[in-house]
């Protein structure tokens, strides 16, 4: 299967040696200098893998990823950044993307974390069939969409993938560590604030009430868990 790569990075000569590597690994490659340049191919037409360089010209990267999940939750997003600290690839994550590599970075490890995002993609996605109502939200996993009281939010993809696994595992607690795992791929840079603040975020669209949360519930000292009927107190 072919895909369609849009590859957004400053640099001519990473920019060229990405390029022929992604080519070379059977891939349609368009290529974008600049965030301004970026933005107008993103508008232009849909990709099936956005790889971003985070410091550009014009728009930075997490400009154009902000820009990018107001309107497409589900195009997977491999950050390229030189940044080492902690907190720049946190917010990349908490933006919408699903994945980084730090510069310098291997070449090998690059492609494949990109042929395992591709592979994702191209499964089929059991959601197709994740429907369900939660108190007075409904929920759809699919659409990434949570309908309440008449008003719609829409889920992050790391949103959706927390609820899905919360809804795999229905009444039973989620420990942090296997949001980890499942939903971050174990990446490093992620930890237990980045997991709350996710929650928090997934009880404004759920609860009624999110400081007093019927359905979704802390399991302390563990992680969190989800229930269709409110517990008795």
């Amino acid at each position: 299967m072919t895909f369609h790569l849009l590859l957004v990075e400053d640099d001519h000569a990473i920019r060229t040696v990405l390029k022929d590597a992604l080519v070379h690994d059977g891939h349609q490659v368009t290529t974008a200098q600049d965030g301004d340049e970026a933005l107008a191919v993103l508008r232009a037409r849909a990709f099936d893998l956005l790889l971003l360089d985070v410091m550009l010209p014009g728009p930075s990267g997490l400009e154009i990823l902000r820009t990018l999940r107001q309107r497409d939750q589900r195009t997977p997003v491999l950050l390229l950044t030189a940044k080492g600290g902690e907190s720049d690839k946190v917010l990349g994550l908490e933006l919408g993307a699903d994945d980084y590599v730090t510069k310098p970075f291997s070449l090998r490890e690059l492609l494949a974390r990109v042929k395992a995002m591709l592979r994702r993609r191209a499964r089929p996605d059991a959601a197709l069939v994740e429907q369900f109502v939660l108190g007075a939200a409904r929920i759809d996993l699919a659409a990434f969409t949570v309908v309440r009281d008449g008003a719609t939010d829409a889920l992050s993809p790391k949103e959706a993938a927390m609820l899905r696994l919360l809804r795999q595992r229905q009444g039973r607690a989620v420990s942090r560590a296997d949001f980890l795992r499942e939903v971050w791929g174990g990446s490093a840079f992620v930890g237990d604030r980045t997991i709350d603040m996710h929650v928090l975020n997934l009880r404004q669209k759920l609860e009624q009430d999110p400081k007093a949360p019927r359905h979704l519930l802390t399991v302390h000292g563990v992680g969190y868990r989800l229930v269709d009927e409110p517990e008795a107190p």
